[in-house]
């Protein structure tokens, strides 16, 4: 279990070190926060580092049964729950821009402007926040005063009392991601019209778009899964601790850090003028250390 959780500690700071050297790139040139899609990569990033650092806080705690206050417990669970859904409801706005700027490019400018990503921004924390507040309000409504005391495992579930808190809960996450997916097919299927009927360099560009707008959905399909480990794992603890340890492990590697390091490859990497300035970034940061 030890060695386990070393390789999530070296996956965990090494995603977090990517992320902030592409966090850093991001704040180099002006073109990049005065632009959309860039500008929701960037609140992926930083969503994915808070979730990142909070997640494996919550994994060490656990793991050698620290106890905490409650309240405090409260706080970790609210950024940890308000960022595991800014980052699919993010991507889910992205592939909306990608669908403006091939489907409607006249309308780009005017739609994606610097003050509609603004409200765009509130408008995807505000929705994030929904089913967060959903899971407090039963609590506070349903807890009593013993309840506000010391934990011994700080976790989302000792703020669900009843069987059916737990089931709302699913049924919004569910009903997120349905919603989620059929934004992502609908634009899918309208970027991939589009990109047939372009030609020339236009057709290069729409293709383009679409291999993002399938990126975005692995990687909503991956969040996706998240929600139905526990649901696994309660079942095969059941049924053999050691299946249930290992499984458990394959499930915060695959479905909560792989997700959160795709982010860096679709827009990081992929994307000509955002990779060059961050070679320049790296390439100074390795000349300073010569």
């Amino acid at each position: 279990m030890n060695d386990k959780i070393m390789l999530i500690q070296v996956f965990v700071v090494l995603f977090l070190c990517i992320n902030l050297l592409l966090i850093t790139t991001f704040f180099s040139k002006e073109v990049f926060y005065s632009t959309m899609r860039y500008v929701l990569f960037a609140v992926t990033l930083m969503s994915d580092c808070m979730f990142l650092f909070l997640a494996d806080l919550l994994l060490i705690l656990n793991l050698y049964r620290f106890t905490i206050q409650r309240w405090l417990c409260l706080i970790i669970y609210i950024v940890v729950s308000l960022y595991s859904f800014v980052t699919p409801v993010t991507l889910t706005a992205m592939t909306l821009e990608r669908y403006v700027a091939i489907c409607l490019p006249l309308r780009h400018a005017e739609l994606c402007s610097t003050r509609s990503t603004l409200h765009g921004i509130l408008i995807i924390h505000s929705l994030s926040s929904l089913p967060c507040v959903v899971v407090l309000s039963m609590f506070f409504a349903s807890a009593s005063s013993a309840s506000y005391t010391h934990v011994p495992r700080c976790s989302a579930e000792i703020f669900l009392i009843h069987t059916w808190q737990g089931h709302l809960r699913s049924a919004i996450s569910q009903f997120y991601f349905l919603i989620m997916c059929m934004t992502i097919v609908f634009s899918y299927v309208k970027i991939m019209r589009a990109a047939k009927a372009a030609s020339g360099e236009d057709k290069k560009s729409t293709w383009r778009g679409l291999r993002t707008v399938g990126l975005h959905a692995l990687q909503l399909l991956l969040c996706l899964i998240q929600l139905w480990c526990p649901f696994i794992e309660a079942a095969l603890l059941q049924i053999n601790l050691m299946l249930f340890i290992n499984v458990r492990f394959f499930n915060y590697i695959t479905f909560f850090l792989a997700p959160r390091c795709l982010s860096p490859l679709i827009y990081g990497l992929r994307d000509e003028m955002f990779f060059h300035a961050l070679k320049r970034i790296a390439l100074c940061g390795l000349r300073k250390k010569h």
